[in-house]
Formats: C-alpha cells, structure tokens, sequence
C-alpha cells in the first residue's frame, strides 16, 4: 500500500516547507537569526523540489539557474541521465561494502584512473567522505610518513595566508579565514602562515607572475630556516576559494614546488574545489607542470552526487608506511570509505570528461562566460574582474554589511543561484550551459549588482 507521502509532497508549498525546516533543519555556515531577519535583510531560504540540467526548482515553480554549482560540486547538471544510469546499475550489484579486507571493483578502477591523469606518479588512492577528511588524511600521513622516517620533529605545518582547507579541527590548523578558525582555536593545533602571491597586489609594472615570484622567496626562507620542524607545506592551486576567489600566477606552484623538494617539506595541493577541470586543466597543478606528494580531491569527483574523498599519494610515502609492524600503518578510517556508488558515480563523471572532451569544450564556455560577465566592469564600485578558467570573480567596493544578502536575493528573483563571499560576487557555474544560460547568467548577475548597490544601507 502506497505511503502516501508523494502526494503530501506535491501538495505542500514553499511556505509549508520553509517553515518545517526552520524547525528541523540546522543549516550549514549559517546564522539561521538572518533567515528570520525583516526585509531585505533576510537570507531567503528556497525549498527545492527537483533539479534539471543547470536549474533547480522549488515547489511553486519558480526555478533558478545554479551559478555555483551547488557549492562548487555540480559539473554536468542535476539529474544528469548519464550519472543517473550508472548509479542505478551500481544499485543492482553492490551498494556498499567496508574497504578494510574486502575491495570492489568501481573503487579498483576509479583509483586506477585518477593515477593514470598524474601519469601514474601519484597512486595508493586513500578514501573518504569529504574535502575536510581528505585534508586531514594528507596531513596526518605527512607527519606519520616523517616520523616512520624517523623525523619525528617535523610535525608543523605551513598554508598560505586566507587559506581554507576544511572544518573539521585537524583541517582548521591550516585555515586561515578568522570566520571558521577563530571560534575554535583553541581546540586546533597552530600552524604557520606565509603571504598569498594574490595577482590583485600587483604594484606598478609588475605582473602576476612577478607577485608569484616576491612571495616566493618569503616561502624560501621559511622553509630554509624552519625545514627542520615543517612536515608539508599545504595549498589551493591557482585560486583560493573561500578567501574570496583569490586568483595567482602558476609560477608560485613551480617555486614552492622546487623549494620543497630542496628543503625536503612535502607539498600538498588541495585540489578539492579547483580540481575536476575547474581552472581549465583537469588538475590545476598541471598548469604549472609540478607535481605535488599528496593531491585532495572532492567535491566535483562525484559530479555532485555523493559524498567522496580522495587522497593520492607518491609511492615513497605509501612505502613508509609499508612494514609488518602494525603501528607503522596508517590507522585511519570512514566507515563508507570507497563507497561503490560514490566511486561508480565518479567514474562516470570521468567517462563525460573523455566522450565530450569537456576541457576543450569549457575553453570556448569560459570566452563566453567572460563576455557575459564583463559589463559589471563598468560599474563604479566593481574591482578586479577576473577568470581562471569556469571561475570568474569580481570585488564590490561598499561598506553595507547586509551586501552579500542583498545581492543573493537579487539574484534569485532574477532566476538565479550567485551567493557571493562577503563583497565578493563570483561564477563557478555547471560546464553544460548553453549560449542562452550563459547570456540569462551574465543578466541575472548584472540586475542583481544593480539592486543591492541601489538598496545599499
């Protein structure tokens, strides 16, 4: 006998669904005060009842294009048919299994194939549920790889300044944005910092590359007076997310990656938001033509279907930790580590990478993107428009502190899903758009910019 719940689902509203959230649901990275807040000062909260392609949809009908990518991890659109299929025939087989004594095939193949794209020089894929988890693997097995080796004194770590790596306490020690990291430092181990090669610190007649190459010799001399104690020294390739869309100059990557290996600190690139084709290769690191000694993935691997993590690592470290002595392995655990429907959706993410030659075909999206994009240029308050890659950004130059609000709802009453970092408003939108998405985007975006400059306190 039928449940009867579709039924409630379709009759119910956005209004009835709101209100039963606000109860229930604590949402994430959320003052939920703001969604109660009067006027244009509320967050909006949208009820979504189904995805399509680029769009989703609430329970009146009312839909938005996803800008964002559902938190930086959509790549071929909601209810993408393709992923779909493969889900659905992972289901008749195997659904989950523990990867302690037992392995199946999609984590095998998935593994494989993420070893072949670094041209097998990082394998031994390690797996978990979340970008958070994948930093704290990578960083634990830095420092248990040094002490396996008998350096036990290098144990600290260095990120960059306005890095993000992650929540969870381990993943904190190398955050550096005071809005995650501040409640809960003393609950976090310290880390050390050294100045981001942001291109927008550009003085006059330097380029990019020229602010790349100043900050690196800050790394060099951390590094060289520190190497002793310093395990890893932990980045976002090309773009630092959370920090604001922070763009720089891929000659950095080469010289910390030189300067790493002549101070013996490894480097770890968190590949988590910037990975899966992002900043126009399919790993951004690729870009500056490096490797690091341990790559995070997520987010964008599963195609935005399933949670899942993935540590890669160089054959040296994974032989570290290779003895008959138990307490030189690596004890760390999730209990859905390579779970076979994440990994089968992963693979078939990888699958439309090859049959749609999908970075070729982003290459042409990203000129589009920009062109779209590039009127806001004319407005008084926008700074530093800027792209790497599916990733565009813009600075908003105004001291309303409900601006990042105000814009958001803008933005979704112009069919559009763009939440912006603070005062920056960015794009980092599904690769299936087409000419007319792109062109209802670049709008959506402008409308918005004007209503919350025009609203502004």
């Amino acid at each position: 006998m039928a449940s009867g719940l579709p039924e409630l689902s379709r009759a119910m509203n956005n209004q009835a669904w709101l209100t039963r959230s606000l109860a229930a649901v604590w949402h994430p990275c959320t003052q939920m005060r703001h969604h109660a807040a009067p006027g244009a000062d509320a967050l909006p909260l949208i009820p979504i009842q189904r995805g399509e392609g680029a769009w989703l949809y609430d329970f009146e009908g009312n839909r938005y294009l996803d800008g964002i990518s559902s938190w930086w991890v959509n790549l071929f659109g909601h209810a993408n048919p393709r992923i779909n299929a493969a889900i659905k025939a992972q289901l008749e087989t195997l659904e989950h299994v523990m990867l302690a004594g037992f392995t199946h095939q999609p984590a095998v193949e998935l593994a494989e194939r993420l070893s072949a794209l670094t041209d097998g020089v990082l394998g031994h894929a390690f797996f978990a549920s979340d970008g958070a988890s994948a930093t704290e693997i990578a960083l634990k097995m830095s420092f248990h790889y040094w002490k396996n080796c008998g350096k036990a004194r290098k144990n600290r770590f260095l990120c960059l300044q306005g890095s993000y790596h992650g929540e969870t306490v381990g993943a904190l020690a190398v955050t550096d944005i005071a809005l995650f990291k501040d409640a809960y430092a003393p609950l976090t181990r310290p880390s050390d910092t050294v100045p981001c090669p942001d291109a927008r610190q550009a003085q006059a007649g330097e380029t990019a590359a020229d602010v790349a190459r100043r900050d690196a010799r800050q790394l060099e001399a951390k590094l060289a007076a520190e190497n002793e104690n310093i395990a890893a020294f932990i980045l976002e390739p090309l773009v630092q997310g959370a920090a604001g869309m922070v763009m720089y100059d891929p000659e950095y990557l080469r010289l910390a990656r030189a300067f790493c290996d002549r101070y013996q600190v490894h480097l770890i690139c968190d590949e988590i938001a910037v990975g899966c084709g992002r900043t126009g290769a399919f790993f951004a690191h690729e870009q500056a033509g490096v490797k690091p000694d341990l790559l995070c993935l997520s987010k964008g691997i599963s195609g935005g279907y399933l949670p899942l993590s993935i540590v890669l690592c160089r054959d040296e470290i994974f032989q570290a930790f290779y003895d008959a002595d138990a307490t030189r392995g690596f004890p760390h655990s999730h209990s859905y580590t390579g779970n076979p429907l994440a990994c089968r959706a992963a693979l078939a993410t990888l699958d439309i990478f090859v049959t749609d030659d999908v970075l070729a075909s982003n290459r042409d999206k990203t000129k589009k993107l920009h062109t779209a994009l590039s009127p806001v240029a004319e407005y008084p308050q926008v700074r530093n428009l800027r792209q790497c890659g599916m990733i565009l950004a813009f600075d908003v130059d105004t001291a309303d502190p409900a601006f990042s609000r105000r814009f958001y709802r803008a933005a979704l009453e112009n069919e559009a899903l763009v939440r912006p970092l603070g005062n920056t408003v960015y794009l980092m939108p599904p690769y299936i758009l087409n000419d007319a998405e792109i062109a209802h985007l670049g709008k959506a975006v402008q409308k918005a910019l004007t209503v919350a400059l025009e609203n502004a306190a």
